[in-house]
């Protein structure tokens, strides 16, 4: 028996740190957690669930508009916010009861407040002092805004999900999936929206083609970009904000949202005086089983800064308490993870980009199909769906995987197990299509657009 008050300390209850502490404790381990906001984490609490909800809200106007040329008729509609936020907080706290219960019935004690690291084996929750042979490090990232005149008139992704009305001028910056996402979220229940980044084209780091094509379908519908332009000042009107941009351009509107990326909330958490190295962006490195350079403490999730998804979070933190407390040493494989972006239409996208292919493989197959999706054939809606695969020439296997349309990521998400699997082109060949769907077109691309 340890001479510690735990086997195991979580500091962070969000999904990884949850998912580590419930299978440490299956494995016999004594185990408590400490969480000084609501149990849950980002993703159930402010991030991927909440937005997910909002995302289908934001659909209906499309879908109302859609159904008259199927030959429904649609009467006057109107769209209520406070309705939405209030249905979207009860399945939240529905949610929280839920990991609540699960952390109850695992055995885990939670104990509420920020964790500190006093000692080498020593964590402090409020005025009360743990200890623990083993610590592991799951609080996440939070959203980061820039310093600028008039910052603190802005919001993130996190007050996003708590405003009193819906603005009906919305001023989003930032290029990357929370702010193309909240921009959709935002047009779609009837928001003017600006879009305001630095960059020349949406998403910065996926491929090149689902970046213009996504951009494109978003201006389509109505999203007014800015690129290669940023916020000089943002200053408060009588009713409203003025949104200054380095390029002269002055936007007014009712709300400016930021969406310029996430930091690691390692601040206040004691790791310096504890030994535990850190880098400058306040991430801490691991190893592939999630060690620190600290023996006894580890790291999973955001604020690692490995792969910055939910399941992920969630397979490290599994991962680290099958090998630290199950016998069963296993790390991580973070290879071939999917991803997707809930925008306005969808990305889904697993493996290499088709510049990344090419430096890793050399020399690569590209197919690639833009069409209209049959439901516009008859809604008559100017929406397309852009599907490409990725080839590594020398061994036919498909190394890249991206759709940009309608349930892009329940389409992707099959795939990835395939792309995985290192599936090559004749096997995606080989295999029959549903017909008529979508996802059929991945199977039946036969000729590469280029080499």
């Amino acid at each position: 028996m340890s001479e510690h008050e735990f086997d195991l300390f979580v500091i962070g209850a969000g999904s990884g740190g949850v998912r580590a502490a419930r299978v440490a404790a299956g494995h016999g381990a004594r185990v408590g957690i400490c969480e000084d906001s609501r149990v849950g984490g980002t993703c159930v609490i402010r991030g991927c669930v909440p937005k997910k909800l909002l995302s289908y809200a934001a659909h209906f106007g499309e879908d109302f508009e859609d159904a008259v040329g199927f030959g429904w008729q649609v009467g006057e509609v109107s769209f209520d916010w406070r309705r939405l936020i209030d249905a979207k907080d009860k399945e939240i706290d529905r949610l929280n009861a839920v990991y609540l219960r699960l952390l109850a019935d695992s055995g885990v004690t939670l104990i509420e407040g920020r964790g500190r690291l006093t000692g080498s084996h020593e964590v402090q929750v409020g005025e009360r002092i743990v200890t623990a042979e083993k610590i592991l490090i799951a609080t996440g990232g939070r959203p980061w805004v820039p310093e600028f005149a008039g910052s603190e008139h802005v919001i993130t992704s996190d007050e996003a999900f708590h405003l009193e009305a819906l603005p009906p001028r919305v001023v989003v910056v930032g290029g990357g999936y929370i702010a193309c996402e909240f921009a959709g979220i935002f047009h779609g229940l009837g928001s003017e929206v600006h879009q305001v980044y630095r960059g020349d084209r949406v998403l910065r780091g996926f491929d090149d083609d689902v970046r213009s094509f996504l951009g494109e379908e978003m201006a389509r519908k109505g999203i007014q970009f800015h690129f290669e332009s940023n916020v000089s000042a943002v200053r408060k009107l009588a009713g409203g904000f003025s949104v200054e941009l380095d390029n002269g351009d002055v936007l007014e509107t009712d709300c400016v949202m930021y969406a310029t990326g996430r930091v690691p909330a390692s601040a206040g958490l004691g790791l310096l005086e504890a030994g535990v190295e850190v880098r400058a962006s306040g991430s801490i490195p691991v190893d592939d089983h999630s060690r620190t350079n600290v023996p006894h403490i580890f790291a999973v999730g955001d604020i690692t800064h490995r792969v910055n998804l939910t399941p992920v979070a969630i397979m490290e933190g599994h991962a680290f308490a099958d090998t630290e407390f199950g016998g069963q040493p296993r790390p991580v494989d973070h290879a071939f993870i999917p991803s997707a972006v809930f925008s306005h239409p969808q990305v889904g996208t697993v493996g290499f980009s088709e510049d990344e292919a090419r430096n890793h493989y050399g020399e690569v197959d590209i197919y690639r199909s833009t069409f209209r999706p049959m439901k516009h054939t008859l809604s008559g809606r100017d929406e397309k769906t852009l599907m490409k695969l990725v080839v590594e020439r020398n061994g036919g296997r498909v190394v890249g995987l991206h759709v940009c349309g309608l349930d892009a990521a329940e389409i992707v998400q099959g795939f990835a197990v395939a792309v995985k699997s290192c599936l090559t082109k004749a096997q995606f060949d080989a295999t029959i299509g549903i017909h008529p769907t979508a996802a059929e077109e991945l199977v039946t691309m036969r000729t590469p657009v280029q080499g």
